[in-house]
């Protein structure tokens, strides 16, 4: 019998905030948005949270949104982070995960069914990145681990090869741009077992012509100049993207609703 949900909560980093799909105008949205709407075909009256905030390592997650979260009393949490950890010079993999499972551990054992996600390969998106391949290895059996012993359900999007198409990133390849979002969605109410859900999510797209001669390396100038720079920069000056800024829907709203977000004031 299918499960329906009223109930849903997003916990996490700048992937389930959404950025990648949307922009600061007409706002985000994202893969929990695009979940929420799956959830909400099936069960009109479904509620929605998102306390996901950009930049967040997997220790300011549990710190800032799990108790908020359960105070919201979900029958349904996503929780997805990480990326940023692994992105830091130290990187304990360990130490991440257990951030990880204590959040899986409480949303659980408050009888809510949890959902997450493992990551892709950073090298084969941006080949700059390839020195994290192993850490990225070591994250995700960490999660595939941990999940197993809490009853979380993995959507497994680090094994299909379309899942580091160019055409599924921004420009910066750190975020899913909208079709990518879509698919992390459609991966996990296929996890989920929506009804109309299948694995299509994990097909590739119809080929793309190779890039020109010195293209590739163009253009990764053009990422290294326009992004890793400035990136680099703010981890140089302890800052943040995520510096000043509040989730987008702390309360549970209909999905259809727009919840809080931006600054600061």
């Amino acid at each position: 019998m299918t499960r329906t949900y009223l109930r849903y909560v997003a916990l996490g980093d700048s992937q389930t905030e959404g950025m990648g799909d949307g922009d600061e105008t007409v706002g985000l949205r994202g893969f929990a948005d695009r979940l929420a709407e799956r959830l909400a075909e099936v069960e009109p009256g479904l509620l929605y949270a998102n306390l996901a905030v950009r930049g967040r390592v997997a220790g300011q997650v549990r710190a800032e949104q799990l108790e908020p979260a359960l105070a919201l009393r979900p029958d349904l949490a996503t929780v997805v982070a990480g990326v940023n950890d692994l992105l830091r010079p130290r990187f304990d993999a360990g130490a991440v995960v257990g951030e990880l499972e204590t959040m899986f551990a409480a949303l659980t054992a408050a009888g809510a069914r949890v959902a997450t996600v493992t990551f892709p390969d950073l090298g084969r998106i941006a080949p700059l990145a390839r020195p994290l391949a192993s850490r990225v290895l070591d994250l995700n059996a960490g999660v595939r681990e941990a999940a197993a012993r809490h009853g979380v359900t993995v959507a497994d999007t680090a094994l299909p090869a379309v899942v580091t198409d160019p055409r599924l990133w921004t420009a910066d390849r750190l975020h899913a741009g909208p079709l990518g979002h879509e698919r992390i969605a459609a991966a996990l109410a296929h996890a989920l077992e929506l009804p109309g859900s299948d694995d299509a999510w994990a097909l590739p797209l119809p080929a793309a012509p190779p890039p020109r001669r010195g293209q590739a390396a163009a253009a990764e100038l053009r990422w290294a100049a326009a992004f890793l720079g400035p990136w680099l920069l703010r981890r140089l000056r302890g800052r943040s993207s995520g510096d000043g800024r509040v989730a987008k829907r702390v309360e549970l709203l209909p999905v259809g609703a727009v919840g809080a977000a931006g600054p600061v004031e």
